[in-house]
């Protein structure tokens, strides 16, 4: 008898392909954007504002990857800062409003 034929295809493996690391400052700016509503109020919105800029810079001159989480991070502390001088402004106007309510009744 002769050879038989084979009916098996050949492997292929399709290459991994290679991702770029996490940007480390994306991570922290994310992590303080979502600590600052909860453990840091003012300080982990700075840090998030901070480092989230910075990410992005080194992101973009990098070619590394979080670039998604930069941005949360920056949009984190950005709206956290806008709140707290929402509510300083609104705590400002009802004082200067009870002192002019006091003021007039003398």
């Amino acid at each position: 008898m002769g050879p038989q034929p084979t009916t098996a295809v050949p492997h292929y493996v399709a290459p991994v392909p290679a991702t770029a690391p996490t940007n480390q400052l994306a991570i922290v700016s994310l992590a303080a954007g979502v600590a600052c509503y909860f453990i840091l109020p003012v300080i982990g919105a700075v840090i998030a504002v901070i480092t989230g800029h910075m990410a992005r810079g080194q992101i973009r001159r990098t070619g590394e990857s979080g670039n998604g989480l930069a941005l949360i991070g920056l949009i984190l502390g950005y709206v956290h800062l806008l709140i707290g001088l929402l509510i300083g402004l609104f705590v400002v106007l009802v004082v200067l409003g009870f002192l002019g309510f006091f003021a007039s009744q003398h």
